[in-house]
């Protein structure tokens, strides 16, 4: 299925390993051409070599708001206009609320919700200038669920729907579609220590009525989707990736 999106171009955050690279991975695919973000732009050359031409990168802690704001500009300097962003960046120290370090709660909704919500807004002005583009934010099933041990990430992420479904009502009239991704368990780096343990890892698949983690590919086709023409009439969603574990709680 063609969805579109030849010579169209996507800001990607956290691109340089998991569901980032993925998603990365699945534009190009699809001819878009992508500005690769994270903070060691060294850990995107690889991503670039791959896709020599169609990626370029963009080291930036996302933490500055100032420097995220930049990235609409530098998609526009560098390939000439600008129509998707993929909010991916995100952190999720695990740890009891009772012991919560107040700075690493900043920290988390810094780069978790304040982050993608500057990202949205100054790609946000290409967008309804123009009158069209795309905003994914990659939210999580901790948002649509809270969980233990992840208290901060799980506020965070609810944060990001909500703010997901405002932005798409406010930005809809002006022909630009605002969702939100929540992936369950992929077998990402972050994910290692559940992967690399046989009985942490049976133990976690028991959870999931799919019984297995999804792959980071999987990912990509859903975000090629709500980047392309044919997700339009879709916006205000926020479409969970999890095997099915959600909706058994």
């Amino acid at each position: 299925m063609d969805l579109g999106l030849e010579g169209k171009v996507a800001i990607v955050t956290g691109a340089s390993r998991g569901l980032g690279r993925a998603a990365a991975t699945a534009l190009v695919a699809e001819g878009m051409r992508v500005l690769a973000v994270a903070r060691n732009e060294s850990s995107l050359l690889e991503l670039a070599r791959e896709h020599r031409g169609r990626v370029e990168v963009a080291a930036c802690d996302v933490r500055d708001r100032e420097a995220v704001h930049a990235l609409a500009d530098r998609a526009v300097r560098t390939f000439g206009r600008l129509d998707v962003v993929v909010n991916n960046a995100g952190i999720a120290p695990a740890g009891a609320f009772i012991d919560q370090d107040w700075d690493r709660w900043q920290e988390v909704l810094a780069v978790n919700v304040t982050a993608p919500a500057a990202l949205a807004q100054a790609a946000g002005r290409v967008f309804v200038e123009q009158g069209s583009g795309k905003v994914i934010n990659v939210a999580s099933t901790s948002g649509v669920r809270g969980k233990p041990i992840l208290a901060a990430y799980s506020a965070s992420k609810a944060a990001l729907i909500r703010f997901t479904e405002a932005l798409a009502s406010e930005w809809a009239p002006h022909g630009v579609q605002v969702n939100a991704i929540a992936p369950g368990a992929f077998t990402t780096d972050a994910q290692e220590a559940v992967t690399s343990d046989p009985e942490l890892l049976a133990r976690r698949v028991r959870k999931i009525p799919a019984r297995r983690m999804a792959d980071p590919a999987e990912f990509g086709p859903l975000v090629a989707f709500l980047a392309s023409p044919a997700s339009d009439f879709v916006t205000g969603a926020t479409f969970v990736i999890d095997g099915g574990e959600v909706s058994k709680l």
